[in-house]
């Protein structure tokens, strides 16, 4: 289950300054289930983070960008177990470049299956290309360079082999999309680059959206991956499309959807069928379609959240964002997945992260959790423009089955932007052992850096 959320940009003065080092996870604990492969990176056992610092400087040019790539462990994340991957770390083929915005968006899985989880590193360059990083026991080493901005990751056929969604698109500053070539890359995907077939994938319909992120689940429980994509359609708006998959390939439901700039996968009613979940930030509300065996449930089984639903802490308001990002994922261990919702424009754009638990009859406003900085137990202070919640990401990165949240503020600390792990637990999200970092805690370039842009 994966989140996705719109990509706001910037336009700040960047200058820092660019390290490059990698440290071996922990040793693998005896207790629980190891995670699954695709979040695996380094085979022990335990999920891994993956945080962008896109407007990071690396080799002295500025929004180079960069990924820190944070080891899950017994005891969760730590800033000594991390490998940092720019263009100027071995083995990562090309050079770091002005404006190129390497880790502005990623994806993750076992492309080659080797049984360690591999990392696609997009950019914010159309021309620049993405960088596959390879899994291993010493976790992520090596590179290797694919025509793309971004991709997705899923098992598109159903045949066992995870495939790769290759998308190349632009970055329209005005009104009008410059538009997205797309191919779907049939797995496994060998380390020379090399897929067993490559697909062009609908170029009537993307070719009017520059694609920028997507998330994929398993709708109608047919063993094939499904997928939604996020970018931006012109005149200053962000859309959602969604992919059905079958026999014939992936292909857009017959019937409507809700298009929102902000989307995941999961099943929040516990029926076995990824649900799609949705944030319309401009609506300031969330909304939740039912998987069915038939693929996406009619408009009347469609349920909407706000901060004014029963239950949800905080009231709707114009400026909040709410959900501007969402991420969909078991928090609480009930075998049901739950919501994180970011709202960074709340309060001034100070921001608030709302949790939503999923339950048989679907999500619901009871039991819900709001977080900011003031919350106790969360390290730092709120502070108007910090934009906290601008993405969002649930993760088990201590393998006791309860996700994690990951929350980034990019605009802390002037821009060099933070992010916090807060720890599941069978109640809820909890503070107790908060874990707040950036890039000068993880030895990277950190000013102005946009750390914890993309969580993966």
């Amino acid at each position: 289950m994966f989140s996705v959320r719109s990509h706001a940009r910037w336009a700040v003065p960047l200058v820092l300054g660019m390290a490059s080092l990698g440290v071996v996870a922990p040793p693998v604990s005896a207790s629980g289930a190891a995670a699954p492969v695709r979040d695996d990176f380094n085979g022990d056992g335990y999920a891994d983070l993956a945080v962008g610092a896109p407007h990071g400087t690396v080799g002295g040019q500025s929004q180079a960008g960069y990924v820190t790539v944070m080891y899950g462990g017994p005891q969760g994340l730590s800033t000594g177990h991390r490998t940092i991957i720019s263009r100027s770390t071995s083995g990562v083929p090309g050079g770091p470049a002005r404006n190129q915005r390497f880790g502005l968006q990623m994806s993750k899985g076992d492309l080659d299956g080797d049984g360690y989880a591999d990392l696609v590193i997009g950019t914010g360059s159309s021309t620049a290309g993405a960088v596959v990083v390879w899994g291993g026991a010493r976790g992520l080493t090596g590179g290797t360079s694919i025509a793309a901005t971004d991709t997705q990751t899923g098992d598109f056929d159903g045949d066992g082999h995870l495939d790769l969604a290759v998308f190349r698109a632009g970055f329209a500053t005005g009104d009008d999309p410059i538009g997205t070539t797309a191919s779907l890359w049939k797995g496994p995907i060998k380390r020379s680059g090399a897929a067993a077939a490559k697909t062009p994938f609908d170029h009537a319909h993307l070719q009017y959206i520059d694609i920028h992120d997507g998330a994929t689940g398993d709708l109608d429980r047919d063993g094939r991956s499904d997928l939604v994509l996020t970018g931006y359609c012109g005149d200053g708006s962000h859309c959602s499309r969604v992919y059905l998959s079958g026999p014939s390939g992936l292909a857009q439901p017959a019937d409507g959807y809700p298009s929102g700039d902000s989307a995941a996968l999961g099943d929040v009613d516990g029926d076995g069928y990824d649900d799609l979940v949705t944030g319309f930030s401009d609506d300031n509300s969330v909304t939740v379609v039912p998987g069915t065996a038939s693929g996406l449930g009619a408009q009347g089984t469609w349920t909407s959240y706000t901060q004014d639903t029963p239950g949800v802490p905080g009231a709707r308001e114009e400026e909040d964002s709410f959900g501007a990002s969402v991420s969909v994922a078991d928090v609480t261990g009930d075998g049901i997945a739950d919501v994180a919702i970011g709202a960074p424009g709340e309060n001034g754009a100070e921001g608030v992260v709302d949790v939503l638990r999923g339950s048989r009859t679907g999500l619901t406003g009871a039991g819900a959790q709001a977080f900011t900085q003031d919350t106790r137990g969360v390290p730092g202070a709120a502070e108007a423009g910090d934009g906290f919640g601008q993405t969002v990401k649930l993760l088990d990165l201590d393998r006791d089955h309860h996700a994690d949240l990951a929350v980034d503020a990019t605009n802390e600390d002037r821009g060099n932007g933070t992010v916090w792990v807060l720890r599941g637990r069978s109640t809820g999200v909890t503070t107790d052992a908060a874990l707040a970092f950036g890039g000068k805690a993880v030895g990277a370039p950190y000013t102005k850096a946009a750390f914890g842009f993309e969580l993966k």
